[in-house]
């Protein structure tokens, strides 16, 4: 497995997603097995995070199968879990039944690409023809319902209108994943007034150090909002304020808002960025388990309709 690191229920949903019901019935299988992979940590809260997504959609979806798999650091492997998933109930029984990974990612990029594009193949060591399919479905990200999160992390860590948003992702070397923080950028710019750039924690730039130095010089840069033109030699009311040691409130923050699922090794160097406040990772959250249900039945669906790929 690559040891290459990715960024890391409602009714609400991204668009109308195909039953899988219908699905895996036009398949002639029972449902197919969710498996929901992941990155995997060491960080028993970030591990809990990951549970309880998967615990949001066992709550709404009770008739499925669902099960966890990982594609670094944590055991079982997904391409192990994937081939159990399939496998035929016994010999002379008939085929196996179906499996639809969905990516526990924020973004497409190695991990998507390669390692789960991997474990679902037919042609991976272990199977046969008495096996039955799998597919990948897409990653988490870009949804809408992503950008909601991240303002309601904001709101809890208190930013303010003007303050100025670092969205920080984890980072790949694959130039879609970038692509992918990108476009959840410009649906987080619809929820906050204030400017909103992207930083990367590795493989790509800007780096979040980099963005959040970068976002405080602009912010130095520019007067804020509603502040009144002095007089030469008249202190600004942030003049003021500091002379009678109260701190003003009216000074634009950087605030990183972490585009992670769950804590771990990637929230813990946010918060040595230099910004003024951090929030929380995007887990748990009852939303998540609505955008994984999404996933899956796109790749249930396309399953039913012979689609090996749906993404």
């Amino acid at each position: 497995m690559s040891t290459e690191i990715l960024g890391f229920p409602s009714d609400a949903t991204e668009g109308s997603a195909p039953s899988a019901a219908a699905g895996s019935r036009a398949s002639g299988v029972g449902a197919a097995v969710l498996v929901g992979c992941s990155h995997g940590t060491n960080n028993p809260d970030g591990q809990a995070a990951i549970r309880a997504i998967l615990a949001d959609v066992r709550a709404t979806r009770p008739d499925l199968d669902v099960r966890e798999a990982f594609v670094d650091v944590q055991q079982p492997e997904v391409a192990d879990v994937v081939t159990q998933a399939v496998a035929p109930p016994a010999t002379g029984a008939g085929p196996g039944g179906a499996a639809v990974v969905v990516p526990l990612l924020l973004s497409t990029g190695f991990h998507v690409d390669v390692d789960i594009t991997e474990a679902v193949s037919p042609a991976h060591s272990g199977r046969g023809p008495q096996h039955g399919p799998a597919t990948a479905a897409r990653a988490l990200g870009p949804d809408p319902r992503l950008a909601e999160i991240l303002a309601d992390r904001l709101a809890e860590a208190g930013v303010r209108p003007h303050d100025a948003v670092v969205l920080a992702a984890a980072g790949s070397s694959k130039a879609g994943a970038a692509r992918d923080v990108e476009d959840v950028a410009e649906l987080l710019r619809a929820h906050h007034d204030g400017p909103v750039t992207v930083g990367f924690g590795a493989m790509a730039t800007p780096s979040v150090r980099e963005a959040v130095a970068s976002a405080r010089e602009t912010l130095a840069a520019t007067p804020p909002r509603g502040r009144t033109t002095t007089a030469p030699g008249e202190p600004f009311d942030d003049d003021l304020a500091a002379s009678s040691g109260s701190e003003p409130t009216d000074v634009p923050r950087v605030v990183v808002a972490a585009y992670l699922l769950a804590p771990g090794f990637f929230h813990d160097r946010l918060l040595e960025t230099g910004a003024d406040l951090v929030t929380a990772p995007l887990a748990p959250d009852a939303r998540l388990a609505a955008i994984v249900l999404d996933r899956y039945a796109e790749g249930a669906a396309a399953l039913a309709g012979g689609v090996d790929d749906p993404r």
